[in-house]
């Protein structure tokens, strides 16, 4: 015979999904307190920038190995 496994529960009435938060960005949060908004400096390093400079870097380099291939020697090389 099968062994009696636990009822599933229903969920509370107001209960959030797991990894969401209930204040949205600005906001207050449950106790009063402020919560910072992260913004993006307007200068320097950022993450989205730093990628496409890496991705145009190695764009270059292989558009650079293509010419070589194709022309037989290096650029700074005079045939």
């Amino acid at each position: 015979m099968m062994t009696d496994l636990p009822e599933k529960t229903a969920p509370r009435s107001g209960a959030r999904p797991a990894g969401r938060s209930a204040a949205p960005a600005g906001g207050t949060t449950d106790l009063g307190t402020p919560i910072p908004v992260q913004r993006l400096p307007r200068w320097g390093f950022h993450g989205h920038t730093e990628l496409l400079n890496g991705r145009l870097a190695m764009l270059g380099f292989v558009a650079l190995v293509v010419v070589e291939w194709k022309l037989g020697h290096g650029l700074l090389i005079r045939p």
